[in-house]
This record gives structure tokens, C-alpha cells and sequence, in this order.
């Protein structure tokens, strides 16, 4: 098997070789510089991100650096007092992770790299400037610039991860729509002790509104930083400008220095195409999204769920290329209607622009999986029908092309069994019925499929199913999923429901061929 190309060893192009490499599917991993970024750049990851890097298998390490975080404030800059909080502790049932985490983008990425320099299936090489590519029927060769001169590398696709100055996509000839407005912003890291010597009692990630001067204060691990925008045409702030910005909001403090900073542009732009032939686009090069509710980066992450798995099956010869169609058609109005507007009504909000908040409606259930992107609903049949704002104060029955919830089970060994963990890398199906009836249920005899039964009663060991039975005590994932007994829920390798049908015999293996375009595996029931 040729390895996938990617080109850009950013956070994205990171996260897409871990993808990869959990699919066990040959990458080759391109940087153009001779180290991986410095720079001060995004700072929080969110829980769909999180749930990403379990799978690829860097969250713990991740969390090991990282700073937790469970309340995410909003504050008014004028009287300093709390207006609401988004308290992710509602979340717990509904994943693992029920917080969001600070972590500085130049922290994140060494963890990346070690964990992808440690993966048998691919090679990360610096220095490796890509100068031109050809994208064919069998594959694709690309051209690098490296420190033993040009060399020429074959590949099945081409990854494009190279940021929004991306060389493939300006190669490709795609252009970018969209506006990159008159705002900049400055990012600053400051070693100051709001915790001890000064104390404040803000939340770890807080937003400041005034309309005048906003402000967005974050806790990372080993520091605090202040987010700001620009006034129109100011020169380049001194550090004892940047110093008096900060005291104006935190007020008197004993001692206060600059570790970092960095200022720029604001951008709202998506590429018109996201892919050619064998070449995609993911992350800052199919979109540059504004920074706000840590948007950016995380909706990247996004892109590095949906292509791997789509990338691994077609690869396998377990799917039909079309299945790769799937990936912009339900990536990019995530993107662009979603998360770039969500993140422009934010910006409009800190600065008291518009006198509605984004999510006014919003309430504690609803606010909390909005903000954290696990409230996103792919249009996976095509229909314009998505959705990532959710505005339910208790969670609604489960829809189609949502991301079903990592409830906790008891599997067949009697162990407890997280559903994501039973998701990991095949298609699931979940027969929701009355094991005591000994419903058919197909053997899990392809990696491809897996078929479950779920139910309140446990499955007797004569009953030819406790291989394949999840004890659901007291019916809590099949009442949060809103299904009745008689129900299947089919759900893909990326944790989104593909199909909420009645069960009857081969449904799971037809919806399942239907999806892939290839025929279905076959496992006879019981």
C-alpha cells in the first residue's frame, strides 16, 4: 500500500498521522522548517478534540500537561461581575471528558510529534519544502526540497495541512472566499500569580466584554494569557503598554513578566474546493476561521475525524472512493455556516456590538455540548440538514449525524464498556431489544461490522448471545437515546449515527453497503 502524503506537521497535520496510523494505513509526514512552531497560538482544546486524541491514542499524555477546565466564564468588563457560566459538569454522563482543556499550541505539539515518531506506519521529515505535485489515477508523486536536494515521493492521496498561505491549495489552483477584516488581536502570556500572592477568583477561561476594551483571560499550565483586539491602525504595543493593558483588568499586582506574545489578522475565509482527485484540503488551508470560543484549531480536528477512517476503508478496499465525497460535503458547512459564524457572533458579543449573545437561548445541557463542539450534526445523507448549536435544556432523542453519546455499558466479560470503545475503527450496530428473547443478532465475524444486542437483562449463558449482549442498566443509554425496544442504531468508525431504523434480518449489512458502496460482510446470526 502507498503511504498517504501530508504535507504540514502543524497540529492537524499532526493529529491526521496519528489518524492514519490508527487505521494502520502509510503515511509520510512533510515539514518545511527545521523545527516545529514557537510561536503563541491557540490555547484550548475542547472535549470533541479530546475524544479525537483518545482514539489516536496521545490523550493521556495530553492531559498530563494540560490544565482542566469546567467552568468557562463570562463576565461584564464594567462591573466585574459574573453574567453566566457554561458548567460542562452536565456532560459527565455523556462522555469522558467532561471538560475542556488549556494547553498552549507549542506545548501540544511536541506531544504530537513524539507520539507520531513512535507510530510504526509512518516518518516525520523536516526540511522537506514541497516544490510541486501531480495528482493521477493510480496515486500521486510530489516533489520536495530537502537538505540532500530535490526528491521525488509517490503516494495514494495528498494531504494538504499546510496552513491558510497553503501551497497546495494555491497549486491546486482553488480559490478562497470569504473576508479577512480589519482586526487584529494580540496574544500575550504572562507569568503573574493570580492564585496566591494575588488572588482573583476567575475561572480558568474567562471572557470579558466592554464594549470599549474586551478582553479574554485563560490559565494555561504554567501561565496566564490575555487575548485582546487591536485598535485600527496601532503601532505594535511596547511591553509597558502590554503590561498597563493587563493591570487595567486583573488591577495591582506585585510582579508581572512577558513570556510571550504575537499579533494577527482576522480572517473568515474557506477554500471553494476541498478537494481534487486524490489531493484534500484540512485544517487553516480548507479554512481560517476567527478565533474565538477556540474555534480554530478545534475545527480542524474535526477534519482530522472525518478523513482518516474514510481514508482507511477506501484504502482496505472495504469502501468505494465515493465514500471519500462525504468529507467536504459534511466538513465544510461545519466550517463555514457553523464555526465561522458562531465564532463572528462571539466576536460581535465581547466587543457589545449586537445586544443578543450567540447562544441566548441556550440553556445549561444545550450551551455546554454547543460549546464544546459535541453538539455537532453532520448532514451525512446529503440533505442540507445539519446542525452545532444546541439549544435543549435535557437532551433530545438521538438524530442521524449526530455524535452518539460515550455512555458507559457492561460488555460481554462483565466489565464495564465504553460505547466510543466498542466504536473504535470498524462501524457498530446496536440492536436495542429484550435479550430474554433471544433476538437474532449477526456473529462479529468481520473487522469491518461489529453487531451488539442492548438491553436491561443480562443475556444467560445459554442463550448463544453473551458474546454480543450490553447489559444497559436500567435502560439509561437506550432512555438518553430516546429508541424504543426493536430498535438499531447503526454508527460509524467517527462516533456519528449513520441510521436509527426497526430491526429486521440483514438491515444493519444493506444500510452498511449502502454507506461504503461496497458489498456488506457477512456474519450469520445466531
Amino acid at each position: 500500500m502507498q503511504p498517504v502524503l501530508i504535507v504540514g506537521a502543524g497540529p492537524i497535520g499532526l493529529t491526521t498521522a496519528l489518524g492514519l496510523a490508527y487505521y494502520g494505513i502509510p503515511f509520510l509526514l512533510f515539514e518545511e522548517d527545521g523545527s516545529l512552531s514557537l510561536d503563541t497560538k491557540a490555547g484550548t482544546l475542547l472535549t470533541r478534540t479530546l475524544e479525537a486524541f483518545r482514539r489516536y491514542g496521545v490523550a493521556d499524555a495530553v492531559l498530563e500537561r494540560a490544565l482542566r477546565v469546567e467552568e468557562i466564564g463570562e463576565i461584564e468588563r464594567e462591573s466585574n461581575l459574573s453574567q453566566s457560566s457554561v458548567r460542562t459538569a452536565v456532560l459527565r454522563d455523556e462522555t469522558r471528558y467532561p471538560f475542556v482543556v488549556n494547553l498552549p499550541q507549542h506545548h501540544l505539539e511536541p506531544i504530537l510529534r513524539d507520539a507520531v515518531e513512535r507510530v510504526p506506519q509512518g516518518r516525520l521529515l523536516m526540511k522537506h519544502r514541497l516544490v510541486s505535485f501531480d495528482s493521477g489515477a493510480s496515486g500521486v508523486q510530489a516533489i520536495f526540497d530537502t537538505p540532500d536536494g530535490p526528491q521525488r515521493f509517490e503516494g495514494s492521496y495528498l494531504l494538504a495541512c499546510d496552513g491558510g498561505r497553503s501551497t497546495v491549495r494555491a497549486q491546486c489552483g482553488v480559490p478562497v472566499v470569504g473576508t479577512s477584516l480589519d482586526v487584529r488581536y494580540m496574544l500575550v502570556d504572562l507569568k503573574v500569580d493570580l492564585d496566591v500572592a494575588n488572588p482573583r477568583d476567575y475561572p480558568y477561561l474567562a471572557y470579558f466584554s466592554d464594549a470599549q476594551e474586551w478582553m479574554i483571560l485563560v490559565r494555561q499550565p504554567h501561565c496566564w494569557r490575555f487575548l485582546y483586539p487591536l485598535a485600527r491602525d496601532a503601532d505594535e504595543p511596547t511591553d509597558e503598554a502590554l503590561r498597563s493593558k493587563v493591570l487595567r483588568f486583573i488591577g495591582k499586582v506585585d510582579k508581572v513578566e512577558l513570556l510571550g506574545r504575537v499579533s494577527y489578522r482576522v480572517h473568515h475565509r474557506i477554500a471553494r474546493q476541498w478537494r481534487r482527485d486524490r489531493v484534500f484540503l484540512m485544517g487553516d488551508a480548507a479554512h481560517l476561521i476567527t478565533p474565538m470560543w477556540a474555534l480554530g484549531l478545534n475545527t480542524g480536528v474535526l477534519d482530522a475525524i472525518s478523513l482518516p477512517w474514510r481514508l482507511a476503508w477506501v484504502l482496505r478496499g472495504w469502501a468505494d472512493s465515493s465514500l471519500l465525497d462525504g468529507y467536504e460535503r459534511e466538513q465544510r458547512p461545519v466550517a463555514e455556516e457553523g464555526a465561522g459564524e458562531m465564532a463572528e457572533a462571539a466576536r460581535h458579543h465581547m466587543a457589545m456590538q449586537d445586544e443578543a449573545k450567540p447562544t441566548a437561548a441556550l440553556q445549561d445541557w444545550g450551551n455546554a455540548y454547543t460549546r464544546t463542539l459535541l453538539g455537532v450534526r453532520l448532514d451525512i445523507n446529503g440533505s442540507g440538514d445539519w446542525s452545532m448549536i444546541r439549544t435543549e435544556a435535557e437532551p433530545p432523542p438521538l438524530q442521524v449525524g449526530e455524535r452518539i453519546p460515550d455512555f458507559l455499558l457492561h460488555g460481554p466479560a462483565g466489565r464495564p464498556v465504553r460505547v466510543h470503545d466498542l466504536v473504535d475503527g470498524n462501524f457498530l450496530a446496536l440492536y436495542f431489544d429484550d435479550v430474554r428473547r433471544q433476538p437474532q443478532i449477526p456473529h462479529n465475524t468481520s473487522p469491518a461490522l461489529r453487531h451488539f444486542v442492548v438491553s436491561r437483562w443480562d443475556a444467560p449463558l445459554d442463550s448463544g448471545l453473551r458474546d454480543r449482549a450490553l447489559l444497559d442498566v436500567g435502560n439509561q443509554l437506550r432512555e438518553r437515546l430516546g429508541v424504543a425496544d426493536g430498535t438499531l442504531v447503526l454508527i460509524r468508525p467517527d462516533d456519528h449515527v449513520a441510521a436509527i431504523v426497526p430491526i429486521a434480518p440483514q438491515r444493519a449489512e444493506d444500510l452498511y453497503a449502502s454507506i461504503v458502496g461496497v458489498p456488506a460482510p457477512q456474519g450469520s446470526s445466531q
